[in-house]
């Protein structure tokens, strides 16, 4: 029950739902073009996206953002359907 705990004091819960979903691709590694297209949404869409989740967990960079991901123990995991196998 640990994680219950760690959510009610998470710096994530001020997030929406899709800027979770943006910072998940982001704290993979994906580039703005692969976040849009997995999520089916423009560029400049996740561009505002990663600027309000940024500004929100006050990080400047997306490494920023992965070491506060850690730092908190919420990897989040991406649902890719580019992963299924063929």
């Amino acid at each position: 029950m640990t994680q219950s705990r760690n959510q009610d004091h998470s710096p994530f819960s001020v997030l929406t739902a899709r800027e979770r979903d943006v910072m998940a691709y982001v704290a993979n590694g994906k580039a703005n073009k692969v976040i849009a297209a997995e999520l089916g949404v423009s560029r400049r869409t996740v561009e505002a996206h990663r600027a309000r989740i940024f500004h929100k967990l006050q990080v400047r960079n997306a490494v920023e953002l992965s070491q506060c991901v850690m730092r908190y123990g919420e990897v989040p995991e991406i649902d890719s359907g580019s992963t299924k196998p063929g």
